[in-house]
């Protein structure tokens, strides 16, 4: 029997207008599979960096993560390549395995649902984010992603979220950001957003703590939700 989800009563008044919406890790079980990719894309460069060694750094842009792991700049030679074959053994090899995570496909129709304006704001690039939100039933989303390519800079710095705000048409004290790495957090905290954390991407409390509520999965924020962000008690 499917279970139901728990929903807030109606006297309750949602705090937020807004949602800024990450999708790896956080709607999708990629943040593993991603590491590989990029694991195997070095491997081609005769570079050896394991995806133990890569997996911290999924979250980031992958700007950030060829300049940190290797020295390498993702616009020129050695950096570009690498990045470009990145991007087709993620899409060969192991987008068409992801899964949702728990609870992704419901709470994506609870955020439509209840009308929310609902911005993603990823730091994954335009080709790879219809297949991602098509794997979490997020497809209505497309139209709405906010990628690296509206950035000049990628995550932790705050431009993806900056322009998803801007997008959304809210203010940061009506829009929430939803995402499962401390560089959401950090992005976030950054363009004046407070987080809500999933811990399905991965990473423990201590390193989520700048989210000003952590579940571990989207599952399990729709059983809570009277009790969550969403909802302020009334007097």
């Amino acid at each position: 029997m499917a279970k139901t989800v728990s929903k807030p009563a109606n006297t309750m008044r949602s705090r937020y207008d807004a949602v800024l919406l990450d999708i790896d890790g956080t709607l999708v079980d990629s943040n593993g599979a991603h590491a590989a990719a990029w694991s195997d894309a070095f491997a081609t460069h005769g570079r050896y960096h394991p995806p133990e060694q890569i997996r911290p750094l999924i979250g980031k842009g992958g700007d950030k993560l060829l300049r940190e792991l290797a020295s390498l700049d993702d616009e020129s030679g050695e950096g570009q390549k690498i990045a470009e074959a990145r991007v087709e053994i993620f899409r060969t090899r192991y987008l068409p395995a992801l899964k949702p995570t728990t609870g992704a496909a419901a709470f994506v129709e609870w955020l439509l649902e209840n009308r929310l304006t609902v911005v993603v704001a990823t730091s994954a690039k335009d080709d790879e984010v219809k297949a991602l939100l098509t794997i979490c039933g997020g497809q209505a989303l497309v139209k709405d992603a906010t990628t690296s390519d509206d950035a000049e800079r990628s995550k932790p710095d705050p431009d993806i979220l900056v322009a998803a705000l801007e997008k959304s048409g809210s203010t940061p004290d009506r829009a929430i950001m939803i995402g499962d790495t401390p560089y959401d957090i950090e992005a976030a905290s950054r363009a004046g957003l407070a987080t809500i954390a999933f811990r399905c991407g991965g990473w423990d409390d201590a390193t989520l703590q700048g989210a000003i509520a952590i579940y571990d999965h989207p599952r399990q924020l729709l059983d809570r939700l009277g009790e969550s962000p969403f909802y302020a008690t009334t007097s």
